[in-house]
């Protein structure tokens, strides 16, 4: 789509947006005269602004033209807006109490109005950096990840409203493509000039990685399985500055990058996100506190978390077995508990699998590739920073080539042991 209507907002012409905007200034009760607004967009791709006012707020958010963080000699369709806004209306449907509500979208502006989450309200990621513990995250991003993947796969889709379903994403190609590259492309390739890392520190451990031919096997295989298998509506860049906590409250945002694709791609990036987190925790220890018991939670938090998620997903995937309409195992073929037993089994298992490689790869590309995490990032100590990234590296590597071998959570968490 074009984009010859839209111009760029600031703080001043939002106003005059929202005035022009029915949907905005009604829902402000067309009190506009105290609006506070403010930019806080600190991702890589958009605006963010909130709109505070007497009688309502709520966030405006808004796709630029290129990639916001390394501005526009990367270009970027604005279309990412029109396939966000229908993500969070799909996944709101099936998980109301863990996506915030849209209010309003203007695909010709890139524009999406939706919830204000309020303090004290924070992104995650910040949150795990300053060592604070969430003690329901793991029931309600288990509970996000189950509904909202389930219900948007052929367990629960006949075929022709799967496929109908995979053809309204299917123009999501340009953040697919940006995925194929930062993810599974540019870490392993020498010859990037997009990769950044902690150097001279881990110029050797780099070197390796890109001369890891099991390694280049494993990634070559799940970069097939991102771009071949349509199995659910995923969010498609589910780590934890996409989520915002509070102790009692988890709302899960920013799915621009959603497309029907393979479920573990999520549960990965998020399992994988809290792995990062681990390993910079030693970063950001003092004397006080050495986080060893915050790593412990930590663990805690990866294991309940996919413990959850799959009995959660067994659960509705029982429900659903006899009278509902998904077609991927028909009842009448599978038509006894303990063929019913051997395909949840086998299909568990490799969600399992796929889960552990796709968590691997988000980890290595936020270590080796063009976008970093806060989480090592805001370690000062150069040194201290490459020791906890590679930390973190190695173990995507081993987790990546060995996860077949490993059946259950407990086994990895289990090999981890705080320090």
């Amino acid at each position: 789509m074009g984009s010859s209507g839209f111009h760029p907002l600031d703080e001043k012409s939002l106003i005059e947006y929202i005035k022009d905007t029915p949907a905005l200034s009604s829902k402000l009760s067309n009190h506009l005269h105290d609006l506070q607004i403010k930019e806080v967009g600190d991702g890589n791709l958009n605006f963010v602004y909130i709109v505070v006012g007497s009688s309502a707020s709520f966030v405006i958010k808004q796709g630029l033209p290129y990639i916001r963080s390394l501005g526009e000699s990367w270009p970027m369709t604005q279309d990412r807006s029109y396939y966000e806004a229908m993500a969070l209306k799909e996944k709101r449907k099936w998980c109301t109490d863990h996506v915030p509500e849209v209010y309003h979208f203007d695909r010709e502006m890139a524009v999406i109005c939706m919830r204000y989450l309020e303090p004290p309200h924070i992104i995650l990621r910040k949150g795990l950096i300053a060592g604070i513990e969430y003690p329901l995250l793991p029931q309600h991003m288990s509970e996000f990840m189950a509904t909202t993947l389930f219900f948007t796969s052929l367990l629960y889709h006949t075929t022709a409203e799967h496929r109908r379903s995979v053809a309204q994403f299917c123009g999501n190609i340009e953040l697919c493509r940006l995925t194929e590259q930062v993810v599974f492309s540019d870490p392993y390739n020498k010859t990037s000039q997009c990769n950044r890392w902690t150097s001279p520190y881990l110029d050797h451990d780099v070197e390796a990685l890109q001369k890891d031919d099991d390694l280049k096997i494993e990634i070559a295989e799940l970069k097939s399985l991102f771009c071949e298998r349509s199995q659910a509506l995923i969010h498609g860049d589910l780590h934890t500055s996409s989520v915002m906590v509070t102790q009692d409250s988890t709302q899960v945002i920013d799915p621009e990058f959603a497309f029907y694709g393979p479920i573990g791609f999520d549960v990965g990036a998020f399992l994988g996100n809290l792995f990062l987190a681990l390993f910079a925790q030693d970063g950001h220890d003092d004397q006080g506190d050495d986080r060893r018991a915050y790593k412990k939670w930590i663990l805690r938090t990866i294991e309940e978390t996919w413990i959850l998620f799959h009995r959660k997903f067994i659960s509705l995937w029982n429900q659903h077995w006899e009278g509902g309409s998904g077609e991927a195992y028909l009842p009448e073929i599978y038509n006894s508990h303990e063929l019913q037993h051997l395909v949840q089994k086998k299909y568990m298992e490799d969600l399992f699998h796929d889960s552990l490689g796709f968590g691997a790869a988000k980890m290595i590309r936020r270590i080796v590739g063009v976008a970093h995490v806060e989480d090592f990032e805001s370690i000062a100590d150069a040194q201290k920073r490459a020791d906890c990234e590679r930390r973190a590296l190695e173990f995507a590597k081993m987790l990546m080539k060995e996860r077949r071998r490993f059946h259950t959570i407990t086994e990895i968490v289990s090999a981890i042991h705080p320090h």
